[in-house]
């Protein structure tokens, strides 16, 4: 296929570009690209895009991408001249991720890793476009006794048939589907394995650790840890992430890179920072093992470090602190100087 025209900018697509690391993404691609973000809101929020609907070279298409999508044929997208110049690049976010309604979203991602992934890769041989498939660490499986730090070359162990199968081994299979595609096809395929990553724009009182942290401090109530006192995690910002991300998308490497942090934190020692930074008079108390926030492999970034010259570099202190900061604003509270 004869190389597309760019006539001033590359058109990429965001898939789940309404969720919280998808709206990041786009802010940082709107700087050098026009960005068609599709979405279909079943744990993305549209407050997270609001800001860029005014931009020319923004457009939102609300949509399933388990259903097939002609971007040609869709009007509001003429301005991009797709028919002539294509798509140059696809990140595919696209998967739904809420602790709280995990069981209620197991079909939509089942059908979001499969389905969803071979009609954006089908796009992707339709305009020989670049495709990162955003992976998780849950490909690894638990975190094992004794382990330290988990490799790409590690093949994990995952329970296919477990209450959370659907998101760990969609999660697999999806890098199953896009590494085919690129021996098949030829396709220039990037897959970024990504850890625990927090930061704003994460939903409230949705499971998630670290904003209902803030937001339980923020209030002064109990913090309450799944899993028992020993919890502990790696915690990467979500400035950092994106950062490892980019560079993959630009670099010649078509295997799957860690991204994330490799500094294992106790939960109680972040509960205990949050505390101290809000003042808060919450307690820390102990709950029951949640079945989609559990402990999980920590990375290792060698690769990410030596091929792509990375390394996460936002402190836990400051990360929190951004954090904390779009938490205040989103329940309407001054921001503390």
């Amino acid at each position: 296929m004869p190389k597309r025209a760019i006539f001033d900018k590359k058109n990429v697509l965001v898939s789940g570009g309404a969720g919280f690391l998808g709206s990041h993404l786009c802010d940082r691609l709107i700087q050098d690209s026009k960005v068609i973000c599709l979405d279909n809101f079943s744990t993305g929020d549209e407050r997270n895009i609001d800001h860029l609907l005014a931009e020319p070279d923004f457009e939102f298409i609300k949509h399933d991408i388990a259903e097939p999508l002609a971007l040609e044929k869709l009007p509001e997208l003429n301005k991009f001249k797709i028919e002539f110049q294509g798509v140059q690049e696809i990140y595919n976010l696209a998967c739904p991720a809420s602790p709280k309604d995990f069981d209620k979203n197991k079909i939509a991602t089942i059908l979001a890793s499969s389905y969803g992934v071979k009609n954006l890769l089908d796009l992707a041989i339709r305009y020989q476009a670049k495709f990162m498939q955003f992976s998780s660490s849950v490909v690894y499986g638990p975190r094992q006794d004794n382990q330290t730090r988990v490799a790409e070359e590690e093949l994990g162990k995952v329970d296919f048939l477990s209450p959370r199968s659907s998101y760990d081994e969609g999660k697999r299979f999806a890098e199953t589907m896009a590494e085919n595609y690129r021996q098949v096809y030829g396709l220039n395929i990037k897959i970024a394995r990504v850890f625990r990553v927090y930061g704003p724009r994460m939903k409230l009182n949705d499971g998630n650790l670290i904003p209902d942290f803030i937001n339980g401090a923020l209030d002064n109530a109990d913090l309450a840890i799944p899993g028992g006192k020993n919890f502990s995690t790696a915690l990467c910002y979500v400035n950092d992430c994106l950062d490892a991300c980019l560079k993959l998308m630009d670099s010649e490497i078509n295997y799957p890179v860690n991204i994330g942090s490799d500094v294992n934190v106790s939960l109680r020692q972040v509960c205990e920072l949050i505390i101290k930074m809000l003042e808060s008079k919450s307690k820390i108390k102990y709950a029951g093992q949640h079945l989609f926030i559990t402990e999980l492999c920590l990375p290792d970034i060698t690769k990410a470090r030596r091929e792509l010259g990375w390394m996460p570099v936002v402190t836990l202190e400051k990360g929190l602190e951004k954090t904390i900061e779009n938490i205040r604003a989103s329940k309407g509270l001054k921001t503390v100087v």
